[in-house]
């Protein structure tokens, strides 16, 4: 079966822009998707990126006109400077882990989360949010919540890291096909021609 391999992290507003986007692909063209979230700052420490409010100016407002024009594009709210972040959306990458591992599919969880960061001011660092996520998309809390927190749930979200390095993975979301990555929401389309087409993946020459 094909299968595409998403990275992501659960406070990135560029997951959150290209989220429902790739699982329609995946669901279209019948492509198995494996959630895997990653620790960002440690593929940003091998891709030399640095966290936005420490770039540049002119790269700063650019990144809002970005977030806007992407977010109108896709058709979506968003909120440029929302009131819970940064955050640590560790405890929700790792509450997809244990969706996952538990053989849930964890879309709409993650759905749920994104938006709550990116346009309803949602503090997903906290436990109690995450907890009405789940139950809103009809699961039980307490078992992804309470496996979560244990050391073998953070060595996946440990592991999805390394894989997304090793895979060339520059920064999220990073969808791999093939062996190819494709960085960033705006490669969806061209991701998607590739499923289409057919075509090999491209390699560094």
């Amino acid at each position: 079966m094909r299968e595409i391999d998403y990275y992501f992290y659960s406070a990135s507003p560029f997951t959150y822009l290209g989220h429902n986007r790739i699982c329609d692909l995946a669901e279209t063209h019948k492509v198995k998707l494996n959630y895997k979230p990653v620790n960002l700052s440690a593929i940003w420490d091998i891709s030399g990126a640095v966290p936005p409010g420490k770039r540049p100016p002119v790269r700063q407002r650019l990144r809002l006109i970005e977030l806007q024009r992407l977010a109108h594009w896709r058709g979506l709210p968003i909120k440029t400077a929302p009131q819970h972040w940064p955050v640590d959306p560790s405890l929700a990458d790792k509450v997809v882990i244990s969706l996952v591992n538990d053989g849930h599919d964890p879309r709409y969880f993650i759905g749920k989360v994104l938006s709550g960061v990116w346009a309803n001011d949602d503090n997903i660092a906290d436990e109690a949010i995450l907890a009405s996520y789940l139950s809103q998309v009809g699961l039980d809390p307490s078992p992804p919540l309470k496996d979560a927190k244990t050391d073998a749930i953070a060595a996946i979200r440990e592991r999805n890291t390394r894989e997304a390095i090793a895979a060339d993975a520059v920064g999220v979301p990073t969808y791999v096909y093939n062996g190819e990555p494709f960085w960033g929401q705006d490669r969806i389309e061209m991701l998607e021609q590739a499923i289409v087409t057919g075509r090999g993946p491209f390699r560094p020459v």
